[in-house]
């Protein structure tokens, strides 16, 4: 039996890489990713987790959540997990709190792969070899040739499925979506993402109207919070097209709101958010006891391995930003070989390491 490896250090960096440009959604714009890296040390081994979150972040991880797990065994996740989830308790479970708790779970679970030298999909048990990946990128700002280029080529790459986002101008969306269809051609999978920018009616006459392109799929047409407009959504798109949503549950309560009101025809738990490793599990196994299957929202060097250890999991979110980001900074970033994502098995945890040195022009 191997002896207890208590937590000797919990350390945590930010780093805030540039995008190729202005991107926007149906919501939102932006200029930049934040990746913040969380790095717990037992036994004289490291293990690394990270979150896409606010560089502010890494010091939740050092003054709330090491206090909490310095001295346990590296071995008990679990109860490191409850440990952070009650040292947290009065900063709030959704946003920033959670995604520091996420970080360091990661951590946490690469950690006892290492210490045990396993991989961590083997660790969890392994249900599949590989898993499907969709490109996700088409941003609101993108001009015609733009995004057309982009879609195209994810599928010129070997993935069925190309996701792009819509909302921002809902006059537009039309024509972006059969320009869209009109470069990846009749046999790809044509999913939308809305960001939660629609009222449930106007959601509905756009998803009859992206029906007509062969959308199959339309994320997130109302706010993930309204729940009840969700599952109006659901019940009223067209056939053939799935609602899907779930990126901003951060923990298994909000996973459950959703899937009581049958508001989701696929959840998309994201483990940078919504508790690491352990709460990607946790919600997938909910998931699995309501029939819903499971979706991983981006990050998708984090996710293959999960995914690749839950039954349900369909697929992976292969997000542009997070792809280049971790393709940049990440030694072991998993790239898609055939329209699939493979995890390492030559490497033990997570299978990824730091790229220090081309990391440190990001820090801050």
């Amino acid at each position: 039996m191997r002896p207890a490896a208590p937590i000797t250090r919990v350390e945590a960096s930010a780093f805030v890489v540039p995008t190729e440009g202005p991107e926007a959604d149906g919501t939102l714009t932006w200029d930049h990713t934040t990746l913040v890296v969380a790095e717990v040390t037992a036994g004289g081994v490291t293990g690394l987790g990270y979150t896409y979150a606010h560089r502010c972040v890494p010091a939740l991880v050092r003054e709330t959540l090491a206090p909490a797990v310095l001295g346990l065994d590296a071995l008990d996740v679990a109860a490191a997990y409850e440990a952070m989830a009650r040292a947290g308790r009065n900063l709030g479970r959704p946003g920033l709190a959670s995604m520091a708790l996420s970080a360091v779970d990661v951590a946490l679970w690469d950690l006892k792969g290492r210490l045990l030298d396993l991989p961590l999909v083997k660790l969890l048990g392994q249900v599949r070899a590989s898993v499907a990946a969709y490109g996700s990128g088409g941003f609101t700002n993108y001009p015609a040739a733009r995004l057309q280029e982009q879609l195209a080529s994810w599928v010129a790459q070997g993935l069925t499925a190309v996701k792009m986002k819509v909302g921002a101008d809902p006059e537009a969306d039309p024509e972006r979506v059969r320009a869209a269809r009109a470069a990846i051609g009749p046999e790809a999978a044509l999913v939308v993402d809305a960001n939660g920018a629609h009222t449930a009616q106007r959601a509905l006459a756009q998803a009859a109207r992206f029906a007509e392109a062969g959308v199959t799929w339309f994320e997130e047409p109302v706010s993930s919070q309204d729940v009840d407009g969700l599952r109006l959504v659901r019940t009223r798109a067209p056939a053939g097209m799935e609602i899907a949503a779930g990126e901003y549950a951060w923990d298994l309560e909000a996973f459950r709101r959703l899937l009581e009101a049958g508001a989701v025809d696929v959840m998309q738990p994201d483990a940078t958010r919504c508790g690491g490793v352990t709460g990607f599990l946790r919600a997938a196994h909910l998931c699995e006891a309501f029939g819903v299957p499971v979706s991983a929202h981006t990050a998708p060097t984090l996710h293959t391995s999960l995914c690749c250890a839950v039954g349900q999991a369909r697929h992976v979110e292969y997000f542009h930003d997070h792809a280049r980001l971790e393709a940049l900074l990440f030694d072991g970033a998993r790239i898609p070989v055939g329209g699939v994502l493979r995890p390492d098995p030559s490497r033990p945890g997570l299978g990824f390491e730091l790229e220090r040195a081309d990391a440190a022009r990001f820090a801050v």
